[in-house]
């Protein structure tokens, strides 16, 4: 800053040494001429007859001027700069750098609807992850390549590897470039084991927030670690292998307290703080160190919490006018689910398990774990438990399944359950939910049937599967909310569930 001051002062004291008589002496003579002009047209104006009149034809003339000025100046002040080359950055006459695009020569850049990234373009979303070099200079190539290609970035996350690091991005990019065009981009400015899918409105939300509200599902009800896991993982499918089975064979599977990754890091295992191993597969993109903290954090922040169930009921009237309590249930309600077993026949019994009646006690605890599902009871006014509804998660499927006493058939206590187990399968972004029964059920077959949802049959050996499809339900849904004014919530994808419009990974 000190060197910079004292060539300004010499500058300025060279330039005050370069003063020249002879300007001087133009300048005394400019001024003795205007002078003289002065008083020639003064005297003119003064013994003439029509002075006055050309005083005052002068000053409407130089009004007249001014004014005219000041119309032309304003009128051309805000005229557009002259257009600038589209490769030229602004200014310096030069070509722009690879990926830099000029402000002025850019068409997309002042709105122009038919430049491609335009405001009028119709665009994608795209989720893309690649891997490269761990070096300055990597992942700058890699937005200009982007950039030629009109694509936006809304959001990158970085997972460090020990050879590399691994970029993943959200993109919106303009529909007629596919994902092949963009992995030839990336392969170019040197990205390696590149995958793509389409992206939704879930990766439109930040990761902090996305986080945040994983953790509060989770803390509020332990049913949610799996579905937080698949929002967290991706597309995934996520199965909870028991320690002991529900026929009490130990199970072989087990997995470390800090977890582990197998199958070249495409295949996760979580310790269960229930007891067990969670399992968690991607085949086609292996899981990075990064995912692996999060989703053990998760975890064990399931753990701290311990077993906990939300207490939310809602209380009905049947047909008949009793009053019946619907609520959520958890392994604190073996013991009067028990009882129910006690009080139900052999046969309900053997159309709900499929199989030894003596066996049923044993599948108590497995079902009303949160681990592998959600449940719901049904209480009387005093207090018993007359009726349970589970839905479980069954890798990448769910299934349903009810057990109502006798005493309490044929009331629409099946019905409610099997309503309100299709909204919480609905609310977990399942696609279909099935139930396992007997072709002699007709109970369970008049349940399915009211949903009024498109139903398919399958019979095998005396064994009925009737899936039902939640596509019409959801469009249903998202209607109602929008002639209601309010958005319909986002689901959180159920463990082993797919988005829609997601396509298949690509490699260059």
């Amino acid at each position: 800053m000190t060197q910079m001051t004292e060539v300004a002062v010499t500058s300025a004291k060279r330039t005050r040494r370069q003063h020249h008589w002879r300007r001087d002496l133009v300048e005394l003579a400019a001024l003795f001429t205007a002078v003289a002009v002065a008083d020639a047209i003064a005297n003119a104006i003064a013994h003439g007859p029509d002075g006055p009149y050309l005083l005052v034809v002068s000053a409407v003339v130089l009004v007249a001027t001014a004014a005219f000025h000041t119309w032309w100046a304003r009128r051309h002040s805000h005229a557009p700069p002259s257009p600038t080359p589209p490769e030229t950055a602004p200014g310096d006459g030069h070509p722009a750098a690879p990926g830099q695009h000029s402000v002025h020569g850019d068409p997309a850049a002042h709105g122009d609807p038919a430049a491609p990234g335009g405001p009028g373009t119709e665009t994608v979303l795209w989720r893309m992850r690649t891997t490269v070099r761990d070096e300055p200079g990597s992942l700058a190539a890699l937005c200009g390549a982007l950039a030629r290609l009109r694509v936006d970035i809304l959001t990158l996350q970085t997972h460090p590897l020990s050879d590399g690091t691994v970029d993943e991005f959200l993109l919106r990019a303009p529909a007629t470039v596919q994902a092949a065009a963009l992995t030839r981009q990336t392969a170019a400015a040197g990205g390696t084991h590149t995958w793509i899918e389409r992206a939704d409105a879930h990766d439109l939300v930040d990761t902090p927030t996305r986080v945040l509200g994983m953790a509060t599902r989770t803390a509020l009800d332990a049913a949610e670690l799996p579905l937080a896991l698949r929002q967290l993982l991706g597309r995934c499918t996520i199965r909870s292998v028991p320690a002991v089975s529900p026929t009490g064979r130990r199970s072989d599977r087990t997995a470390p307290v800090e977890g582990a990754l197998e199958e070249g890091d495409t295949v996760m295992l979580l310790h269960d703080p229930y007891g067990g191993v969670l399992t968690v597969e991607r085949p086609y993109l292996p899981f990075t160190p990064s995912e692996f903290a999060r989703a053990r954090a998760l975890v064990e922040l399931d753990a701290r919490l311990g077993p906990r169930v939300p207490r939310s009921q809602d209380v009905l009237t049947l047909p008949e006018g009793n009053e019946i309590t619907v609520r959520r249930a958890g392994q604190d309600d073996i013991a009067a689910a028990r009882a129910m077993h006690d009080r139900c026949s052999d046969r309900t019994l053997g159309l709900r398990y499929h199989g030894p009646v003596a066996d049923a006690d044993r599948y108590l605890n497995h079902l009303l774990s949160p681990r592998f599902g959600r449940t719901l009871a049904v209480e009387t006014a005093s207090g018993r438990l007359v009726g349970l509804g589970h839905l479980l998660w069954d890798g990448d499927e769910t299934e349903v399944a009810l057990l109502v006493e006798d005493a309490w058939q044929r009331r629409g206590i099946g019905s409610e359950l099997l309503r309100r187990l299709v909204g919480l399968a609905l609310d977990a972004g399942c696609d279909s939910v099935y139930a396992v029964t007997q072709a002699s059920n007709t109970g369970m077959v008049a349940a399915m049937r009211a949903l009024r949802l498109p139903l398919d049959y399958q019979i095998e050996e005396g064994t009925l599967v009737i899936t039902a499809r939640l596509e019409t339900l959801r469009a249903e849904r998202r209607e109602a909310a929008e002639s209601s004014g309010h958005p319909a919530p986002l689901p959180h994808p159920a463990p082993g569930t797919g988005r829609a419009g997601q396509g298949t990974p690509h490699h260059p």
